[in-house]
């Protein structure tokens, strides 16, 4: 289910070409959307115009008393004939494709997803698929929201909810839960007390950023039906506005200096309408409602928003109700959920609900046909199907003289085009292109259309995305692996000129002018260059360029790569060189993928090692390499048991095995973490244990660890975080400066603060630092119950 990739409401006429005018617009609109061919709604209570229930809250409308029998009927009809439009705009979906033809009724495939009150977490810019391994395993932890509740509150909370921001990574079933929720409020099911909803794609907004509007213009150009609706019915109806897709939009939001505007027809830019809307300046009685990736919900202030809310997804329930919606074969469904409980890599991204899309394909194609080798185990496997799938669709549909095991060369190369195009917009972080993008990677936009299973046209002619992000790491991997093969020197120099080998990562004389000289060489260099981002925002790219070595997914390819360089000794260097990197200087989260791109290779050798090693429960006489430490850590975090006690020194192993160990802080409830000399990024992962939702740790011991001082200052903030639950904090000889004890001292003043027990000792603490502490433990909201402090500083001790 392809949850951002909701049917276009604005028709294929609408160009982005400055010359054309508004009332173009409109007028073709509604030309459009007031044809109808069905009853107009009947289940508006003829007795009160649209939305009166809910005046009260806003004030009785000046002259209402006044208003014809025949105004009062229009405008009845107005609002009737906007729940027609919008239930035809959203009563049909498509899953992934907007071919013709290819929608499904809404409620026939809807499946509930899983939506939280709250977010996981402070801001999470990390690569998607690490946030669902993380909310993989909360599913259990929270109590859900309905979609259609969240503008409710219970009677014990006592607050008015006006804002609404919902989160959730790509094809989660954002856009698919707005859908549902004005489906439903159109067909006079859910949400009546509301008298209008109005859903403004980010998208559509972006194809009119540079034009001036009034709010009530722009409701006029995406909602035409409602043309007969006044300024004055906006103020005192209940309306939501729902804003679809904030992180698709390319508005800069203004919230600090802006244009105020309080009149629904005063005109100005449409980024300044959106802000003072938002912010209530313009309707402040209106419902918002906005949905964004997690890594753009930041642009609205939290001063603004009333409720968070997440979707996360499907539950293993949701997963498995969904298999079952979509086939009537029962049989196929159930050898289609098995198959994905034994995979963790696929169970995990069928999460997503457009992952379970994706799945869905492949496998009902691979199992109603004379199936031969096995089915896909890894996402490097199951890609390399799905485009398998969709060309043989392009032939049944288009025609074609080769076999099928064979890849004409014009689909070939339209491909690779296509993979370039993949490549260099996941460099520069871009998920949409438009048309001069794709003919700048020489690609006709009639050649796209054919291939509809993987870039989706969000408007004719007009904007163009991948079905989903992992389409487009799969496809930029293609191509990069396809110009390594055909050695394209200039495209791999581009790709890798950024990579200056640490000294001490073990890479040395691997410069930015050395030529590449071999595929393990070549994918060597990729692995770092993806482990120094920041976000990881190459690392799912980086596990498909690995799994594309195996000579078995060239071969499911059908031709659209070389099979010249997959020799077995080439990839057991490649396996060799996975398992002996050298990551001290990267985040220990950003190891982990190390150990994800030897899975997409097949080798299970590791994570073998790993079991029988839990199993054995044998820590300290069993020897780890540092690519073992990166699975455990991996394991470990996964794990539903939370570990009691998360101790480095137990295990036997080098300084930076220990080091890849930290991710598993996250789930458990004692860290010993003394004289292990970390680096930030590693003090960075164990904050965010300490915020995270839900956060176990309660016990934290950082004794006999120097330069602790912009750490201690990132703890302190992750204890004033209210998902924080530590208990106990021991910083025992760590070399505490006055600055430290100043984030310290704010911790403990901190409400709630959970912290009881506190070890300061062996610190020689100076005289101020001191009495920024005395200060916080005499502060009322200070719970601390125990202290260990300097054994010669008289003065700490009796406070």
């Amino acid at each position: 289910m392809d949850e951002d990739r909701a049917e276009s409401t604005v028709p294929s006429r609408v160009s982005l070409k400055s010359d054309q005018s508004k009332s173009d617009i409109v007028n073709f609109r509604s030309s459009e959307e007031i044809e109808r061919g069905e009853h107009i709604l009947s289940n508006w209570d003829q007795s009160a115009p649209p939305g009166e229930s809910s005046c009260s809250q806003s004030g009785s409308r000046s002259g209402d008393a006044e208003m014809k029998p025949k105004e009062r009927s229009d405008l009845q009809e107005v609002i009737e004939g906007h729940k027609m439009s919008l239930k035809r705009r959203c009563e049909h979906v498509t899953e992934g494709t907007h071919e013709a033809g290819s929608g499904t009724l809404l409620n026939k495939i809807y499946t509930e997803l899983y939506i939280t009150e709250g977010q996981s977490e402070e801001v999470d810019t990390q690569h998607e698929v690490r946030q669902l391994e993380r909310t993989s395993k909360k599913n259990i932890q929270d109590t859900p929201i309905k979609c259609q509740d969240i503008f409710k509150v219970s009677s014990e909370q006592q607050r008015h909810i006006r804002v609404v921001l919902t989160n959730g990574v790509a094809g989660v079933g954002k856009t698919f839960s707005v859908q549902k929720f004005s489906l439903d409020w159109a067909e006079g099911l859910e949400n009546q007390d509301i008298s209008l909803v109005l859903p403004l794609s980010c998208r559509e907004l972006n194809l009119i950023r540079d034009e001036q509007h009034s709010l009530l213009s722009l409701l006029h150009v995406f909602h035409p039906t409602l043309q007969k609706i006044r300024a004055e019915d906006l103020t005192v109806w209940k309306l939501l506005f729902i804003f679809d897709g904030l992180d698709e939009s390319r508005f800069s939001l203004g919230f600090n200096k802006h244009q105020l505007i309080s009149d629904v027809t005063q005109v100005s830019s449409v980024d300044v309408v959106l802000v003072n809307l938002i912010q209530g300046n313009l309707l402040p009685s209106a419902l918002i409602w906005i949905t964004s990736r997690p890594a753009a919900a930041h642009q609205i202030p939290p001063s603004c928003v009333d409720r968070i809310t997440e979707v996360r997804g499907f539950t293993d329930s949701q997963k498995e109700e969904y298999f079952r919606r979509r086939f009537s074969d029962e049989d196929l469904s159930k050898r289609i959920i098995s198959h994905i409980k034994a995979s963790r890599s696929l169970h995990i991204m069928c999460l997503i609900p457009v992952f379970c899309w994706i799945t869905a394909i492949v496998l009902e194609d691979m199992m109603t046909r004379d199936q031969r080798g096995e089915l896909p185990q890894t996402l490097t496997d199951l890609y390399s199907h799905f485009l398998r799938v969709q060309i043989k669709r392009k032939k049944q549909k288009y025609g074609g003289k080769q076999r099928p095991e064979e890849l004409a060369e014009a689909d070939k190369e339209l491909l690779l085009k296509l993979g370039r195009l993949a490549f260099e917009h996941l460099e520069k972080g871009n998920i949409m292109f438009y048309s001069e993008d794709l003919e700048r990677c020489g690609l006709d936009v009639s050649e796209v259309s054919v291939y509809s299973g993987v870039c989706t046209e969000i408007f004719k002619r007009e904007i163009y995305c991948f079905v989903h992000l992992s389409i487009q790491e799969f496809l930029a991997a293609v191509y990069m692996f396809h110009c390594y093969t055909r050695k394209d020197t200039a495209v791999i120099n581009q790709f890798l000129k950024y990579f200056k080998p640490n000294p001490f990562s073990g890479f040395v004389g691997l410069f930015n002018n050395d030529p590449v000289t071999s595929l393990d060489d070549f994918l060597r260099r990729a692995l770092m260059k993806s482990l120094k981002s920041e976000n990881g925002h190459l690392d799912l790219f980086v596990r498909f360029l690995h799994g594309l070595s195996l000579e078995s997914n060239q071969r499911i390819l059908g031709g659209l790569l070389d099979q010249r360089n997959s020799h077995p000794e080439t990839i057991q260097k490649v396996l060799n060189n996975l398992k002996e990197v050298n990551s001290g200087e990267f985040s220990p989260d950003r190891s982990i993928n190390i150990f994800h791109c030897l899975m997409e290779m097949k080798d299970q050798s590791v994570h073998q090692e790993i079991q029988e090693f839990l199993k054995s429960g044998e820590k300290s006489k069993r020897e780890l390499s540092a690519i073992h430490c990166s699975a455990l850590a991996y394991l470990l975090q996964m794990s539903e048991e939370v570990l009691d006690e998360l101790n480095l020194r137990q295990y036997n192993t080098s300084d930076e095995g220990r080091r890849r160990l930290i991710p598993a802080v996250r789930n458990c409830r004692k860290a010993e973490l003394s004289d292990s000399f970390l680096s930030m990024s590693h003090w960075e992962v164990v904050a965010s244990a300490m915020t995270s939702n839900p956060s176990h740790l309660r016990e934290l011991s950082l004794s006999w660890n120097e330069n602790l001082a912009d750490a201690v200052k990132l703890l302190s903030s992750a204890m004033m975080h209210p998902n924080c639950r530590l208990e106990t904090l021991r910083l025992s000889d760590c070399w505490l400066s006055e600055i430290s004890c100043d984030s310290l001292a704010s911790a403990l003043r901190s409400s709630p603060s959970h912290l009881r027990v506190l070890d300061l000792s062996y610190n020689k603490l100076k005289d101020p630092a001191v009495k920024l502490l005395c200060g916080a433990l005499q502060d009322p909201l200070c719970e601390l119950e125990t202290l260990r402090s300097v054994r010669d500083d008289p003065v700490l001790s009796q406070v």
